[in-house]
């Protein structure tokens, strides 16, 4: 849970600051300067243009935040005389200001020698997201590795035409996190970058086990001898990477698939479907050391790889028609975290940021944004000023936009 405790009268902008502080937010201020200067001196001064404040930094961030919670295809929208118009929160800034900022926002202006990163523009927001993410909450024991739904909203989705969708931008990058399987608070961001359309490329690396074992070392790398429990989809889960983890201390539960998963050092005899039939709740073990092999029957063959429990331990799967089916604990518990997260993703993926830039940096700016404020909306509910008002997720969002904008006092009201 958290690892402070925050005051009965903390707002929704308290807790967000716990991830993007203000001094995060002056360097925006003071980068974002610095690039329209540069991008001045290169292309001709812009008269229109005065050097941003931090105040209209924190409303530019209100206003792409608003985005999350009414889903409105631009952000321009606010300023405009149709459905998704704002006039309450369009009077603090005028729309040809908000397109000056958004032209010149910059996290970092410079590229230097040294870096040979391709996020450069956006890495030190991120590494200062993960301190904030590390300091602010201590995970449960059992977490999951898995691709968060950041999709397009779905009732954009159904609105759209063929041609539309086709003229979107597919996205050039991958995020995966390291998520809290109790909570939902996502520990660690990571971003794959889809360099090129070679052989290293995202796409063509796409199904190949050694891009998924990067990703999951990548975001274990801080998780060493703790004794967590990682849960895995079929792309991660393989034999080699479980056995080098066990060595870090990191213990690992994870779906097989003979389509998606690395099997190398799996025994064929356990990967092969019966020709026997079989029913519900029967299995086969095969075991080497503390590394477990399990092929439950269930309306067909399910194969887990763990060497976080026992397959001597027994379970159940509850269906509401069928009743309790017997397995192993490590199905029981793979399908409890599992759901868990289907939970999180039901509700907090649509509060993603719908502002869609064509720069990849952005892109994955927003939605770490996103991210942050979902965590520090979790954080909220576990803590005492949770029980004083009693937002929803909803409204969590709006109390931010307009704290943001500077249309409510954060100081207690309550």
């Amino acid at each position: 849970g958290p690892t402070r405790k925050m005051p009965l009268t903390a707002s929704a902008m308290d807790f967000f600051q716990l991830f993007v502080p203000d001094n995060v937010l002056k360097n925006m201020v003071v980068q974002t300067n610095m690039y329209a200067k540069k991008y001045q001196e290169r292309f001709g001064s812009d008269d229109a243009w005065i050097d941003v404040t931090l105040t209209e930094i924190k409303a530019f961030l209100g206003y792409m935040i608003s985005t999350s919670i009414h889903h409105c295809e631009s952000v321009l929208s606010i300023w405009s005389s149709g459905f998704y118009s704002n006039k309450s929160i369009a009077l603090i800034m005028t729309q040809s200001r908000f397109e000056k900022i958004l032209k010149y926002f910059h996290i970092v202006a410079f590229r230097s020698s040294q870096t040979t990163h391709s996020l450069y523009k956006i890495q030190p927001f991120l590494d200062s997201l993960q301190n904030g993410f590390d300091s602010a909450f201590r995970p449960s024991q059992a977490q999951v590795l898995h691709e968060p739904l950041i999709d397009e909203d779905p009732v954009f989705i159904a609105t759209c035409t063929e041609r539309e969708l086709r003229k979107r931008k597919k996205r050039k990058f991958s995020l995966w996190v390291r998520q809290c399987s109790s909570t939902g608070f996502i520990c660690q961001i990571y971003v794959h970058l889809k360099e090129g359309s070679g052989a290293d490329g995202l796409d063509a690396l796409k199904n190949k086990p050694q891009l998924h074992s990067m990703v999951a070392k990548s975001l274990c790398q801080n998780a060493s001898g703790k004794n967590y429990i990682i849960f895995t989809g079929p792309s991660i889960t393989s034999l080699n990477l479980f056995e080098e983890f066990e060595k870090q201390g990191i213990y690992c539960c994870g779906l097989l698939s003979t389509r998606k998963s690395d099997c190398t050092g799996l025994p064929p005899s356990m990967l092969n479907n019966s020709a026997t039939p079989q029913s519900r709740g029967q299995y086969r073990i095969r075991m080497k050391g503390n590394m477990s092999l399990i092929c439950w029957y269930n309306k067909g063959h399910f194969r887990f790889l763990t060497n976080a429990y026992s397959p001597v331990q027994q379970g159940v799967i509850i269906k509401r028609k069928s009743g309790e089916i017997p397995c192993p604990l490590a199905v029981e518990a793979f399908a409890a975290h599992l759901s868990y997260i289907c939970k999180y993703d039901d509700k907090y993926s649509k509060y993603f940021i719908s502002h869609k830039p064509n720069k990849t940096w952005q892109q994955v700016f927003w939605f770490a944004i996103s991210i942050a404020i979902n965590n520090a909306y979790i954080l909220y509910k576990m803590s005492e000023a949770y029980h004083v008002t009693r937002y929803s997720r909803a409204q969590f969002g709006e109390r931010l936009v307009k704290e943001l904008l500077g249309l409510e006092d954060t100081s207690p009201t309550h």
